[in-house]
């Protein structure tokens, strides 16, 4: 019974230790960010997932009653922002036999008239799920694009590298008021075949590698891979510097932060952050907008 008792001891030390790394992990990933005041003499870019609906799904999360729930929430996070671009995944409705929707790019361009969103098209043509949105009276569109990771790049919703589900970069061209040129590359990879991630990161590499030699580019989006990985890796190997994101941008849909940041804003030479890049936690109208918190930077771009 001693023996018994013993182990016990030691198994109730061991669960014990373990809340108390996990509660420290929350505390660290938790600290409270609020949006700092932008600058006139920087740029503002964001990255935000905002997860895909289920037209065919009345009720339960994700469905058409979940979005009309919580997209007051969203437009009051996309407000708070303030950001001049930002650059959205899973922004998709999904929906066998019916009419193509996108409820989400549909309710955002409505409620915020003073921006206009790049990265979009027919969906026969361009896929509309990544949508890179701008202020139409500070930047111009100059071109749009988007390849798709796969062996097959430049076929529309081709599958991955290892068979799974699509996945993309679109990406947007913009002069600045100032006449300075630049691009967003806004990328999603899937989570979980790591080969895949970088198989994925490293065509992002190369498609870039032009572009970056001729002008500033900024590679964001949601990488599901943190800081330090081999993921980014790849991409800071191309000379893409990701500017450290304080905190988790990953949240279960319950504000539960229990790892760092997979969601991150890169930039190539001539982009210079100001001040630090940072997520913006927290519910807003009271609802969780989506499972994942936004991430905002100011940059200087030369």
């Amino acid at each position: 019974m001693r023996i018994v008792r013993r182990w016990l001891r030691r198994f109730g030390m061991v669960c014990a230790a373990l809340v108390g790394v996990l509660i420290g992990m929350v505390a660290c990933n938790s600290l409270p960010q609020p949006v700092q005041s932008p600058s006139r003499d920087t740029l503002r870019v964001a990255t935000y997932n905002v997860h895909y609906i289920w037209l065919g799904r009345a009720q339960g999360d994700w469905s058409v009653g979940d979005w009309e729930r919580r997209k007051g929430a969203l437009q009051a996070a996309f407000v708070s922002l303030d950001a001049d671009v930002v650059g959205f995944q899973e922004m998709e409705s999904f929906g066998r036999g019916q009419a193509p929707q996108n409820l989400t790019l549909d309710w955002l361009r409505e409620q915020n008239p003073g921006y206009a969103a790049a990265a979009v098209g027919d969906p026969a043509v361009f896929p509309s799920t990544q949508p890179i949105f701008y202020r139409k009276d500070r930047l111009t569109l100059r071109d749009q694009g988007w390849f798709f990771f796969s062996d097959t790049p430049d076929v529309i919703y081709s599958r991955t590298f290892n068979g799974s589900w699509p996945a993309f970069t679109s990406w947007a061209e913009f002069e600045d008021r100032d006449g300075t040129i630049f691009r967003v590359y806004n990328l999603h990879t899937e989570y979980r075949s790591m080969s895949n991630k970088q198989l994925s990161v490293a065509l992002v590499a190369a498609r870039i590698a032009e572009p970056a030699a001729r002008m500033p580019v900024f590679v964001i989006g949601d990488f599901n891979a943190i800081r330090g990985s081999t993921t980014l890796g790849v991409l800071e190997d191309a000379n893409v510097t990701f500017w450290p994101v304080q905190g988790s941008t990953f949240h279960f849909n319950r504000g539960l932060n229990l790892f760092p940041a997979i969601d991150h804003i890169g930039g190539s030479d001539g982009i210079s952050p100001v001040g630090k890049t940072f997520s913006v936690r927290g519910r807003f109208d009271g609802e969780w907008a989506t499972d994942h918190y936004p991430v905002v930077g100011d940059f200087a771009v030369q």
